[in-house]
């Protein structure tokens, strides 16, 4: 038997109120999102955090952007195994299937996932070096991004390496091919952003400065 149990009164109630309000007020829209598929343009890859909302940041409505969240917002490289990449599986179902024509690769301020990266690269998290902490091992796919920021101290280091995070990502994403073929072709266009929670800033990487601008 599965150990489930029943909702929170909360989190029903919650429901309830958005079956009364924005769905009934919406109704038709939502039955055409189910009948005719969805239909974005563009994917977000971002973090699992629960203060961030790209969404929210873009005024998207639902049926807009194609997301993916996970810790750190990272993309790891092309790697054809045969093993599980749920990263990956998304990025080839948004690119291949539904043909999106941007991908936006968002970090943020204040990552727990980033600071562990740079606790573990740094010898002060060894249980994040252990084989079998599934945390450690995924931020892996960073510490190419930690050796460009070790030098820095502080919440300089950490905000440099939560921008390595996205830059890191928009690379291994030039990795597959199918998305390679695609930028090549002009069909898609990868952004690099990084939002800054305390102050409501949204920072864009521009490529020929090679450093993050405020839009």
């Amino acid at each position: 038997m599965r150990p489930t149990k029943p909702l929170p009164k909360s989190l029903v109630q919650r429901f309830y109120g958005w079956k009364a309000t924005e769905f009934v007020e919406n109704a038709a829209w939502y039955r055409r999102l189910a009948t005719e598929g969805q239909r974005p343009r563009t994917m977000v890859i971002a973090c699992c955090d629960s203060r961030v909302d790209v969404l929210s940041l873009f005024g998207a409505e639902r049926g807009e952007f194609f997301v993916h969240r996970n810790i750190a917002n990272l993309v790891p490289p092309f790697e054809p195994d045969g093993l599980h990449h749920g990263t990956s599986a998304a990025v080839e179902y948004a690119v291949t299937a539904l043909h999106v024509s941007q991908v936006m690769v968002v970090g943020h301020s204040e990552c727990g996932g980033v600071a562990g990266c740079a606790s573990m690269c740094s010898g002060e998290a060894p249980e994040l070096d252990r084989e079998d902490s599934f945390v450690g091992r995924w931020m892996d796919v960073l510490r190419p991004g930690w050796e460009e920021v070790k030098e820095l101290e502080g919440r300089a280091r950490l905000e440099a390496l939560e921008k390595q995070s996205v830059l890191v990502s928009l690379d291994n994403l030039m990795t597959f091919p199918f998305v390679a073929e695609a930028v090549k072709d002009g069909e898609l266009a990868l952004h690099g952003l990084w939002n800054d929670l305390k102050e409501g800033a949204l920072e864009i990487y521009d490529a020929q400065t090679n450093r993050f601008v405020p839009l």
